[in-house]
């Protein structure tokens, strides 16, 4: 019976291997062909440092790259959790980023999306713990915002790299 699973896999394999697979992170992967070709703006406020930092960290940090990605983040809060007091206990905080890649020497833009997503932090705690509570939570978005812009950006990277 082990032989079934050992032809089921090898069958598996060559399926992928005929259909042009190549796995992301591999040699000449998208993963490897995105590193250090892509320079960011410099970031101007706490949440486009820590979005940058997250970019620069997954793709390479690039001062004169092939091509530039512009992106604009929005983020708002809503309160949820709210007693018969009329108190907000917890807040939702969501975010959106809009991106394109544009090739530095034309202007060209060759790929464009939006990612969005939320986290959420308590509000039950003294000033000072809300406070920091809502600190990470804006980190934890934006961590999670570039992960995502990331991801996208590997996995259409074949249609739009020279």
């Amino acid at each position: 019976m082990w032989w079934r699973n050992a032809l089921s896999l090898l069958g598996a394999a060559l399926l992928l291997a005929s259909c042009g697979f190549a796995p992301l992170y591999g040699p000449g992967g998208p993963g490897d062909t995105l590193h250090n070709r892509l320079e960011l703006a410099a970031p101007t406020t706490t949440n486009e440092f820590t979005f940058v930092n997250r970019v620069e960290t997954r793709l390479g940090r690039a001062a004169s790259a092939p091509m530039r990605v512009d992106y604009e983040i929005t983020t708002s809060r809503t309160g949820g959790a709210i007693t018969a007091d009329q108190e907000t206990q917890r807040h939702a905080l969501s975010g959106t980023v809009t991106y394109k890649v544009v090739d530095t020497a034309s202007g060209a833009v060759l790929s464009t999306g939006t990612t969005q997503n939320f986290t959420s932090y308590s509000a039950t705690g003294t000033t000072v713990a809300t406070g920091t509570a809502e600190r990470d939570a804006h980190k934890r978005l934006m961590v999670i915002l570039a992960d995502q812009m990331v991801t996208h950006l590997m996995a259409t990277a074949e249609t739009f790299l020279p």
